[in-house]
């Protein structure tokens, strides 16, 4: 059974871990990553919400045929977004100490 000291632990131990995610969610926010494609042709930035930023399209990509620079742009954000997407599992498991098992949890990245 369980005492009331063990109960107090407990929660004690859930309010601090939920703080410690809260200060990772607010980090993820100021975080930033880019992406590119085409050897540089098109760069991203997304941050650690994987919300874009920023899109850089070379001049050089502009002269290219739309469906590739349509590709190329696709790319680029998909490079991102994933790279930011890692880094927010990864800062996310190192605070619950990845009790999570690497749940992708809504809002969490």
């Amino acid at each position: 059974m369980f005492n009331k000291g063990n109960m107090t632990q407990l929660l004690k131990q859930a309010r601090d871990v939920q703080k410690k995610i809260e200060e990772v969610q607010n980090e993820l926010d100021d975080l930033t990553i880019e992406g590119d494609s085409g050897g540089g042709m098109v760069k991203v930035v997304v941050n650690g919400k994987q919300q874009l930023l920023e899109l850089t399209i070379d001049q050089d990509a502009i002269k290219e045929d739309k469906e590739l620079l349509e590709d190329l742009i696709i790319s680029a954000v998909n490079n991102a977004l994933t790279k930011s997407l890692e880094e927010s599992q990864n800062r996310m498991n190192a605070v619950t100490g990845n009790m999570l098992g690497g749940m992708n949890i809504p809002g969490l990245g």
